[in-house]
Protein backbone atom coordinates (compact mmCIF):
# COMPACT_ATOMS: atom_id res chain seq x y z
CA UNK A 1 0.00 0.00 0.00
CA UNK A 2 1.56 3.25 -0.76
CA UNK A 3 -1.37 5.96 -1.41
CA UNK A 4 -3.09 9.49 -1.27
CA UNK A 5 -6.55 9.76 0.49
CA UNK A 6 -8.82 12.63 -0.42
CA UNK A 7 -11.07 13.46 2.97
CA UNK A 8 -13.88 15.55 1.57
CA UNK A 9 -15.39 16.76 4.88
CA UNK A 10 -18.95 17.84 3.44
CA UNK A 11 -22.24 19.65 4.13
CA UNK A 12 -25.53 17.93 2.59
CA UNK A 13 -29.06 19.08 1.87
CA UNK A 14 -31.36 17.71 4.08
CA UNK A 15 -32.77 14.29 1.26
CA UNK A 16 -32.18 15.83 -1.38
CA UNK A 17 -29.98 12.70 -3.44
CA UNK A 18 -29.43 14.73 -6.52
CA UNK A 19 -28.24 17.70 -4.66
CA UNK A 20 -25.66 15.82 -2.68
CA UNK A 21 -24.93 13.53 -5.77
CA UNK A 22 -23.38 16.34 -7.67
CA UNK A 23 -21.44 17.99 -4.60
CA UNK A 24 -19.94 14.26 -4.24
CA UNK A 25 -19.22 14.17 -8.09
CA UNK A 26 -17.35 18.01 -7.73
CA UNK A 27 -15.30 16.55 -4.56
CA UNK A 28 -13.87 13.45 -6.87
CA UNK A 29 -12.88 15.58 -9.61
CA UNK A 30 -11.08 17.81 -7.48
CA UNK A 31 -9.38 14.73 -5.91
CA UNK A 32 -8.94 13.20 -9.34
CA UNK A 33 -7.09 16.23 -10.39
CA UNK A 34 -4.79 15.89 -7.13
CA UNK A 35 -3.77 12.47 -8.04
CA UNK A 36 -5.33 11.01 -4.75
CA UNK A 37 -6.27 7.46 -5.01
CA UNK A 38 -9.23 6.91 -2.50
CA UNK A 39 -11.55 9.72 -1.09
CA UNK A 40 -13.42 9.25 1.93
CA UNK A 41 -16.97 11.09 2.39
CA UNK A 42 -18.60 11.54 5.84
CA UNK A 43 -21.92 9.62 7.83
CA UNK A 44 -24.75 9.91 5.45
CA UNK A 45 -23.15 12.41 3.13
CA UNK A 46 -25.60 11.07 0.09
CA UNK A 47 -28.65 12.15 1.77
CA UNK A 48 -27.93 14.67 5.32
CA UNK A 49 -28.21 12.66 8.64
CA UNK A 50 -31.17 14.44 11.09
CA UNK A 51 -33.61 11.85 8.16
CA UNK A 52 -36.44 10.50 10.21
CA UNK A 53 -39.19 9.11 8.56
CA UNK A 54 -37.41 10.52 5.40
CA UNK A 55 -35.16 7.60 5.25
CA UNK A 56 -37.75 5.65 3.84
CA UNK A 57 -37.58 7.79 0.70
CA UNK A 58 -34.04 8.27 0.57
CA UNK A 59 -33.39 4.70 1.01
CA UNK A 60 -31.49 3.01 -2.49
CA UNK A 61 -29.79 -0.33 -3.23
CA UNK A 62 -25.79 0.02 -3.70
CA UNK A 63 -26.34 -0.72 -7.50
CA UNK A 64 -29.70 1.68 -8.15
CA UNK A 65 -29.08 4.02 -11.13
CA UNK A 66 -29.07 7.17 -8.82
CA UNK A 67 -25.31 5.78 -7.77
CA UNK A 68 -24.48 4.93 -11.30
CA UNK A 69 -22.75 8.69 -11.94
CA UNK A 70 -20.37 7.73 -8.81
CA UNK A 71 -19.74 3.90 -10.04
CA UNK A 72 -18.32 5.16 -13.30
CA UNK A 73 -16.24 7.49 -11.42
CA UNK A 74 -14.75 5.04 -9.30
CA UNK A 75 -12.75 3.74 -12.29
CA UNK A 76 -10.43 6.78 -11.63
CA UNK A 77 -10.83 6.57 -7.54
CA UNK A 78 -11.87 4.28 -4.70
CA UNK A 79 -14.96 5.79 -3.28
CA UNK A 80 -16.07 5.82 0.18
CA UNK A 81 -19.47 7.46 1.45
CA UNK A 82 -22.10 7.29 3.55
CA UNK A 83 -25.94 6.20 2.25
CA UNK A 84 -29.28 5.27 3.61
CA UNK A 85 -29.32 1.26 2.18
CA UNK A 86 -32.60 -0.01 1.55
CA UNK A 87 -32.42 -4.58 1.72
CA UNK A 88 -33.72 -6.89 0.30
CA UNK A 89 -36.08 -7.58 3.17
CA UNK A 90 -37.20 -3.90 3.21
CA UNK A 91 -34.98 -3.09 5.97
CA UNK A 92 -32.81 0.23 5.69
CA UNK A 93 -29.59 0.67 7.32
CA UNK A 94 -27.00 3.54 7.62
CA UNK A 95 -24.21 2.35 5.61
CA UNK A 96 -21.18 3.24 3.80
CA UNK A 97 -20.49 1.89 0.43
CA UNK A 98 -16.99 1.29 -0.91
CA UNK A 99 -16.66 1.60 -4.82
CA UNK A 100 -14.08 0.63 -6.81
CA UNK A 101 -12.88 -0.32 -10.76
CA UNK A 102 -16.80 0.24 -11.38
CA UNK A 103 -18.14 -2.04 -8.89
CA UNK A 104 -19.36 -2.21 -5.38
CA UNK A 105 -16.56 -3.60 -3.53
CA UNK A 106 -18.04 -2.89 0.20
CA UNK A 107 -20.82 -2.59 1.96
CA UNK A 108 -20.69 -1.76 5.90
CA UNK A 109 -24.08 -1.51 7.61
CA UNK A 110 -23.58 0.72 11.06
CA UNK A 111 -23.70 -2.03 13.90
CA UNK A 112 -24.21 0.65 16.99
CA UNK A 113 -27.24 2.87 15.46
CA UNK A 114 -27.51 4.82 18.73
CA UNK A 115 -30.56 5.81 20.42
CA UNK A 116 -29.90 7.83 23.43
CA UNK A 117 -29.97 11.89 24.20
CA UNK A 118 -30.38 13.40 21.19
CA UNK A 119 -29.95 10.40 18.68
CA UNK A 120 -32.54 8.75 17.70
CA UNK A 121 -31.55 6.50 14.68
CA UNK A 122 -32.98 3.08 16.24
CA UNK A 123 -36.32 4.02 15.57
CA UNK A 124 -35.37 4.15 12.04
CA UNK A 125 -32.55 1.88 10.81
CA UNK A 126 -31.75 -1.66 11.48
CA UNK A 127 -28.32 -2.89 12.88
CA UNK A 128 -25.81 -4.12 11.02
CA UNK A 129 -24.58 -7.80 11.99
CA UNK A 130 -21.52 -8.26 10.52
CA UNK A 131 -17.53 -6.51 10.87
CA UNK A 132 -15.08 -7.27 8.51
CA UNK A 133 -11.52 -6.39 6.43
CA UNK A 134 -11.96 -5.95 2.54
CA UNK A 135 -9.25 -5.99 0.08
CA UNK A 136 -8.77 -3.03 -2.19
CA UNK A 137 -6.37 -2.86 -5.43
CA UNK A 138 -4.39 -0.53 -3.01
CA UNK A 139 -4.48 -2.35 0.37
CA UNK A 140 -7.15 -3.74 3.11
CA UNK A 141 -8.92 -1.79 4.91
CA UNK A 142 -11.59 -1.62 7.41
CA UNK A 143 -14.59 0.75 7.57
CA UNK A 144 -16.46 2.08 10.56
CA UNK A 145 -19.55 5.26 11.13
CA UNK A 146 -19.65 7.13 13.93
CA UNK A 147 -20.89 5.31 17.01
CA UNK A 148 -19.32 2.43 15.74
CA UNK A 149 -16.16 3.94 16.96
CA UNK A 150 -16.95 4.03 20.41
CA UNK A 151 -17.52 0.39 20.69
CA UNK A 152 -13.30 -0.90 21.05
CA UNK A 153 -13.73 -4.77 19.67
CA UNK A 154 -14.92 -3.12 15.95
CA UNK A 155 -11.55 -1.36 15.26
CA UNK A 156 -9.85 -3.85 17.19
CA UNK A 157 -11.53 -6.71 15.10
CA UNK A 158 -10.92 -5.04 11.86
CA UNK A 159 -6.71 -4.82 12.11
CA UNK A 160 -7.25 -8.35 13.32
CA UNK A 161 -8.96 -9.59 10.40
CA UNK A 162 -6.08 -7.66 8.22
CA UNK A 163 -7.03 -4.28 7.84
CA UNK A 164 -4.05 -1.72 8.11
CA UNK A 165 -6.40 1.46 7.32
CA UNK A 166 -9.68 1.94 9.22
CA UNK A 167 -11.77 4.51 7.83
CA UNK A 168 -14.44 6.33 9.59
CA UNK A 169 -16.95 8.28 8.35
CA UNK A 170 -18.92 10.72 10.91
CA UNK A 171 -21.90 12.89 11.55
CA UNK A 172 -20.34 14.21 14.91
CA UNK A 173 -22.83 17.04 16.42
CA UNK A 174 -21.26 20.02 18.46
CA UNK A 175 -20.78 20.38 22.07
CA UNK A 176 -18.54 22.87 23.52
CA UNK A 177 -17.84 23.20 27.27
CA UNK A 178 -15.67 25.01 29.58
CA UNK A 179 -14.70 28.48 30.22
CA UNK A 180 -12.96 28.26 26.47
CA UNK A 181 -15.79 27.12 25.04
CA UNK A 182 -13.28 24.46 23.20
CA UNK A 183 -14.94 21.80 21.04
CA UNK A 184 -15.52 19.37 23.68
CA UNK A 185 -16.84 16.49 20.62
CA UNK A 186 -13.94 17.43 18.92
CA UNK A 187 -11.78 16.78 21.24
CA UNK A 188 -13.01 13.83 22.44
CA UNK A 189 -13.30 12.19 19.27
CA UNK A 190 -9.46 12.96 18.02
CA UNK A 191 -8.25 11.49 20.99
CA UNK A 192 -10.49 8.03 19.92
CA UNK A 193 -8.45 8.73 16.87
CA UNK A 194 -4.97 8.74 18.01
CA UNK A 195 -5.57 5.96 20.50
CA UNK A 196 -6.70 3.90 18.11
CA UNK A 197 -4.09 4.38 15.48
CA UNK A 198 -1.31 3.78 18.39
CA UNK A 199 -3.00 0.84 19.94
CA UNK A 200 -3.53 -1.22 16.68
CA UNK A 201 -0.73 0.28 14.87
CA UNK A 202 -2.68 1.40 11.71
CA UNK A 203 -3.67 4.83 10.02
CA UNK A 204 -7.06 6.29 10.99
CA UNK A 205 -8.74 8.06 8.14
CA UNK A 206 -11.65 10.11 9.70
CA UNK A 207 -14.26 12.03 8.19
CA UNK A 208 -16.39 14.15 9.96
CA UNK A 209 -19.32 16.74 8.23
CA UNK A 210 -20.26 19.67 8.88
CA UNK A 211 -23.19 22.52 8.23
CA UNK A 212 -26.29 22.90 9.99
CA UNK A 213 -29.69 20.43 10.41
CA UNK A 214 -33.01 21.12 12.53
CA UNK A 215 -31.02 23.29 14.54
CA UNK A 216 -28.00 20.74 14.87
CA UNK A 217 -24.53 21.91 14.04
CA UNK A 218 -21.62 19.41 12.70
CA UNK A 219 -17.98 20.89 13.35
CA UNK A 220 -15.67 18.99 10.87
CA UNK A 221 -12.31 18.81 12.12
CA UNK A 222 -11.66 15.11 10.05
CA UNK A 223 -8.56 14.40 10.08
CA UNK A 224 -5.92 11.49 8.91
CA UNK A 225 -3.85 9.80 11.76
CA UNK A 226 -0.50 7.80 10.70
CA UNK A 227 0.15 4.28 13.03
CA UNK A 228 2.01 6.46 15.44
CA UNK A 229 -0.63 8.40 17.00
CA UNK A 230 0.21 11.30 15.28
CA UNK A 231 -1.72 13.32 12.97
CA UNK A 232 -0.92 13.99 9.19
CA UNK A 233 -3.13 16.03 7.96
CA UNK A 234 -6.24 17.50 10.03
CA UNK A 235 -9.47 19.71 8.05
CA UNK A 236 -11.34 23.18 9.09
CA UNK A 237 -13.62 23.68 11.57
CA UNK A 238 -17.03 24.67 10.95
CA UNK A 239 -16.86 24.68 7.22
CA UNK A 240 -16.02 22.40 4.02
CA UNK A 241 -12.78 21.45 3.35
CA UNK A 242 -10.79 18.99 1.06
CA UNK A 243 -7.38 17.48 2.63
CA UNK A 244 -5.46 15.34 1.39
CA UNK A 245 -2.53 12.70 3.22
CA UNK A 246 -0.36 9.83 2.40
CA UNK A 247 -1.01 6.03 3.87
CA UNK A 248 2.08 3.49 3.19
CA UNK A 249 2.72 -0.14 4.53
CA UNK A 250 5.85 1.27 5.07
CA UNK A 251 4.94 3.11 7.93
CA UNK A 252 2.50 0.22 8.97
CA UNK A 253 5.11 -2.14 9.13
CA UNK A 254 7.51 -0.31 10.78
CA UNK A 255 4.79 0.92 13.97
CA UNK A 256 4.16 -2.97 14.19
CA UNK A 257 8.12 -4.24 14.79
CA UNK A 258 9.16 -0.76 16.14
CA UNK A 259 6.53 -1.49 19.07
CA UNK A 260 5.18 -5.27 19.19
CA UNK A 261 1.75 -4.76 21.08
CA UNK A 262 -0.07 -5.29 18.36
CA UNK A 263 1.74 -9.06 16.90
CA UNK A 264 2.13 -9.83 20.77
CA UNK A 265 -1.56 -10.24 21.01
CA UNK A 266 -3.87 -13.43 21.82
CA UNK A 267 -6.95 -13.69 19.95
CA UNK A 268 -7.19 -16.86 21.34
CA UNK A 269 -7.33 -15.92 24.66
CA UNK A 270 -9.24 -13.32 23.83
CA UNK A 271 -12.23 -15.52 22.32
CA UNK A 272 -11.75 -18.11 24.90
CA UNK A 273 -12.16 -15.44 27.68
CA UNK A 274 -15.58 -13.76 26.28
CA UNK A 275 -17.15 -17.58 25.25
CA UNK A 276 -16.48 -17.05 29.52
CA UNK A 277 -18.19 -14.48 30.14
CA UNK A 278 -20.97 -15.28 27.44
CA UNK A 279 -21.69 -18.10 29.14
CA UNK A 280 -21.76 -16.82 32.49
CA UNK A 281 -24.67 -13.79 31.09
CA UNK A 282 -28.05 -14.97 32.54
Amino acid sequence: MNIKIAIAQTDSKLGNLKANLDRHLEAVERAIHKNAQVILFPELSLTGYTLRDLAWEVAVRPTDNLLRPLVRASKSISIVLGFVESAENHAIYNSALVLEEGEVLHVHRKIHPPTYGMFEEGRYFSRGQSIRAFSSKHGKFGVLICEDTWHISLPYLLVQDGAEVLLCLTASPTRVAGKARELQTASVNHEHQRVYARLLSSYVAFSNRVGFEDGVNFWGGSMLVQPSGEVSVKAKYLAEDLIFGHATSLDVRRARRFSRHLLDEDIDLVQRTLQRISQRRP
